[in-house]
């Protein structure tokens, strides 16, 4: 199964896309290496701006290219764009509902052996709190390709997290439709469905092979959008199949879970388990390692969801 990295994806598609539309701009806040932007400031140097390690000018600066009716795209780190420049992309951004596309690097567990501060296992839940920005993230190549493709012509403010590494295809081909708030179903399923976000959703697809030896018939479903988020697609794995996990590499606290927790209490009560990481610093280490500690693979995915037949 082929593995590519989302973020070299993000740098291909920008680099098609600004060749044929000077007013892209693509920002690193000495990421350039980091983000795989490398190739885009070779072959257009005219439409990148370096601002050094400056999250909150990279933030303001998006902003005001944005307002003069230039397409930024913020390519930055993860940890940092929604951290240090929370404020910036509250006001700036949202607030001003200026567009302005900003990539969150690294994010999740990805720059694990650098510890909490490099840690993103709180976006989601800050980025979800904010009116006016999409939030997105995709699951493999196929997912980010489209996602740039209609995050060129959407106008307003998204933020977009991927990883850092190279990731397993969770599609076949690109033979299917993506569309920014509608969920994407993998597997169908009457037993059991696992929610699963980012680069995660391989995991929860495999976590359903193994259940299935089992004889339990698992759906998947790539929630690739945080917001807005399918709340119909949600509701409906709750009457049809009547048990929900979710899988995130976020904090158990503000993200997928708590987002498909909310519905299904709202709409359909059935019994939820959420996959994440706990409320504590996560362990340093590398990703595979982190994952491990927390319960976020597939055999242990699916050890816990049996767990809810008993």
């Amino acid at each position: 199964m082929s593995k590519t990295a989302n973020k070299k994806v993000v740098c291909q598609k920008l680099i098609e896309f600004a060749e044929k539309d000077s007013d892209i701009v693509a920002l690193t806040s000495d990421s350039r290496g980091s983000a795989s932007m490398t190739e885009f400031g070779n072959q257009l140097p005219d439409q990148l701006v370096e601002v050094g390690i400056a999250e909150q000018n990279i933030v303001g600066m998006a902003a005001g290219l944005a307002a003069g009716g230039k397409k930024p795209f913020i390519t930055s780190y993860a940890a940092f764009v929604t951290m240090r420049a929370i404020e910036q992309v509250k006001v700036d951004v949202a607030y001003s509902n200026v567009n302005v596309k900003i990539i969150g690097i690294s994010g999740g567990v990805s720059y694990g052996p650098l510890g909490m501060s490099h840690h993103t296992l709180h976006d989601i839940a800050v980025m979800r709190a904010i009116p006016n920005i999409k939030m997105v993230m995709p699951a493999d190549r196929y997912d980010t390709e489209k996602l740039m493709k209609e995050l060129v012509d959407y106008q307003g403010p998204v933020y977009v997290r991927v990883g850092r590494n190279p990731v397993e295809d969770v599609h076949q081909s690109a033979d299917y439709e993506f569309k920014i708030g509608k969920a994407d179903q993998l597997r169908e399923g009457s037993d059991l469905t696992i929610i699963a976000t980012g680069e995660l959703v391989s995991t929860a697809l495999k976590a359903a092979e193994l259940l299935k030896e089992d004889d339990l018939s698992c759906r998947v479903i790539n929630m690739h959008t945080l917001k807005p988020l399918d709340e119909k697609a949600i509701i409906k794995a709750a009457e049809d199949t009547g048990k929900i996990v979710t899988v995130e590499e976020h904090s158990i606290y503000g993200g997928l879970g708590s987002a498909v927790s909310q519905v299904v209490a709202e709409n359909h009560p059935v019994p939820v388990k959420v996959f994440g990481i706990p409320d504590e610093p996560a362990v340093t280490g590398y990703p595979e390692d982190i994952l491990n500690e927390y319960g976020l693979t597939p055999a242990k995915i699916a050890e816990k969801a049996k767990e809810m037949f008993n």
